[in-house]
């Protein structure tokens, strides 16, 4: 498995941008298509946006569509999701995922290694 570590979260006023990191390790990124969820307390964790192996594909969630980012750059072995125009209710922990597999996907159960997560808060 992959060992994934994300970065890049803090607080930050409403409009404002913050571009999370999520570096991997023990495998070459290049073999896994890569995705972001987020979690806020007491409810379950959601499907942010996603990218294909080549990052030739991408799917967002409505919700962020037009304001987020996802990319990567495999000879660095990162993933990068920039959040621009960010809301209060962006507001949760985002985690980095990766699945085996050339294609993107957006549920939970597609994914099989994670990161611990990274605090996003916007304030108004």
């Amino acid at each position: 498995q992959v060992q994934l570590v994300e970065s890049g979260g803090g607080l930050v006023q409403a409009g404002g941008s913050l571009r999370l990191s999520c570096a991997a390790s023990g495998r070459t990124l290049s073999t896994y298509a890569m995705g972001w969820f987020r979690q806020v307390p007491g409810k379950e964790r959601e499907f942010v946006a996603a990218i294909s192996r080549s990052g030739g594909s991408t799917r967002y969630a409505d919700s962020v569509k037009g304001r987020f980012t996802i990319s990567r750059d495999n000879a660095k072995n990162t993933v990068y999701l920039q959040m621009n125009s960010l809301k209060p209710e962006d507001t949760a922990v985002y985690y980095c995922a990766a699945r085996p597999f050339l294609t993107v996907a957006t549920t939970e159960v597609s994914f099989d290694s994670w990161g611990q997560g990274t605090q996003v808060t916007v304030s108004s």
